[in-house]
């Protein structure tokens, strides 16, 4: 059981996050607010420009945290921490600037809308002064929280030996976090004493029955577990509590989206292409240009991929390989040779991904959703594993759940869990939290990272 000390160490650990975490965002809010005030004098009294003003900051800021995740210190890295909060604190700093500047609009300040000059440079500067206390204080606020609290003892327990090294590998670039103590197979004797040595128990494709019993232990002896998403897991994840006379169950719908939300969710895939189409068409033909002047192939790589139903169509990408006849025999690798240059900076930026917005105008893929997988892949895929094949409940997507954790070369078990976990918790609203979402994935190095060859 969870030793007195412990739980008064969990409780010293929320409390020092809540602190840190109370510090970093008074700071963004009194860089937001002191340095717009040197501009904006209503804000420097009570005035309703000020009152408009901090409940657009306090509801926008609450928006943005649950879009991009807060000041997780002491749970993630520093860079995903900085560039999730930076993120935010843009969007929050525009929309209320915008207000701002729309409050303005009266007989004792501006005649007309003033959306530039000195007043817009004043936002900039609060936004560079903004995202520099973000840096220090993420980075100050990890090394005093794993100076003060070490890596967590973990215990890996594994259905069979060769798991280990996969899991361990991940598990090892959150030394800071967690420390690998002890490793056991699932059918071992002695597990409940050696639970009870450690902290946290990480179990990774352990059999059903035998997890079922691993679990009861972590409950009874108070351990904190992580445990690898098995399919049944992520199909019972959005169920609801429904009471039948009176024996409990969890109701589980098959169709997750209703008419309305395809109706709208298609509204949005129009509108959203086609003005991100418009407005980035000096982008799209300047990139078009550079891609054909490198080696004077096509700018545009077309290639069959499935989506829905399992139906093949068209995707249009900027051409990143040098050309080639026929399909590519392989995706793309680590150091892979058949990248042009123009083309590495685009996989790096995902650039090359934007003439995918015209397959989403056309019907053919969606704003959020599966990845569209390459038909050979997909067909290899399948037959090493058929559940695969439940990625095809909705239609293909530009970005996802499995776009933005995952990565290119992310096996094909663990990319169908990562897109079950979107298509089985469907929303409208997670469909924009992860269009917001996206923008993280530039700030992600290994994001792209290719096959092994």
């Amino acid at each position: 059981m969870r030793t007195p000390w412990q739980r008064i160490t969990r409780h010293r650990e929320e409390l020092l996050v809540g602190l840190m975490r109370f510090l970093a965002y008074a700071g963004l809010t009194l860089l937001f607010f002191g340095l717009m005030s040197i501009q904006n004098w209503p804000l420097r009294h009570l005035s309703r420009t000020l009152a408009t003003t901090a409940l657009t900051w306090s509801a926008m800021t609450l928006a943005m945290k649950a879009v991009y995740g807060g000041y997780d210190v002491g749970r993630k890295k520093n860079k995903p921490i900085i560039s999730s909060m930076a993120l935010a604190v843009v969007c929050v700093d525009l929309v209320t600037y915008l207000q701002l500047q729309i409050m303005n609009v009266n007989e004792n300040r501006y005649a007309h809308l003033r959306l530039f000059g000195v007043d817009a440079l004043w936002l900039l500067l609060t936004l560079i002064a903004q995202c520099v206390w973000i840096v220090l204080m993420v980075r100050w606020g990890n090394k005093l929280y794993f100076h003060l609290y070490p890596p967590r003892r973990c215990l890996l327990v594994l259905g069979s030996a060769e798991e280990r090294a996969p899991i361990q590998r991940k598990l090892d670039r959150y030394a800071l976090q967690w420390k690998v103590t002890d490793v056991a197979l699932a059918d071992e004797a002695d597990l409940d004493k050696r639970i009870d040595r450690a902290e946290i128990v990480v179990m990774s494709d352990v059999p059903d029955a035998r997890r079922m019993s691993l679990l009861k232990t972590c409950y009874d002896l108070h351990r904190d577990v992580l445990c690898k998403a098995q399919l049944q897991d992520i199909m019972l994840s959005s169920s609801a509590p429904m009471v039948v006379d009176d024996a409990p169950f969890l109701e589980m719908d098959y169709h997750k989206m209703t008419l309305s939300q395809r109706i709208v969710k298609r509204l949005m895939d129009i509108f959203i292409s086609a003005l991100v189409l418009i407005v980035l068409s000096p982008v799209l033909l300047a990139i078009a240009i550079a891609v054909h002047a490198e080696d004077g192939g096509p700018a545009i790589f077309k290639q069959k991929r499935m989506t829905v139903g399992g139906h093949p169509f068209t995707i249009h990408k900027f051409r990143t390989m040098r050309v080639q006849t026929g399909e590519p025999e392989h995706s793309a690798t680590t150091d892979d040779d058949r990248i042009t240059k123009v083309g590495a900076f685009l996989r790096r930026t995902r650039l090359d991904e934007l003439p995918q917005f015209w397959n989403i105008l056309l019907g053919d893929m969606t704003l959020v959703g599966p990845r569209p997988e390459m038909l050979a892949n997909v067909e290899k895929y399948k037959m090493e594993l058929p559940t695969f094949v439940y990625r095809e409940k909705m239609k293909a997507g530009l970005t996802g759940y499995a776009q933005i954790e995952g990565k290119y070369n992310t096996t094909p078990e663990d990319k169908l869990m990562l897109d079950l976990m979107y298509i089985e918790s469907f929303s409208l609203w997670s469909d924009v939290r992860l269009l917001f979402r996206t923008f993280t994935v530039i700030f992600k190095k290994d994001s792209t990272e290719g096959f092994e060859k």
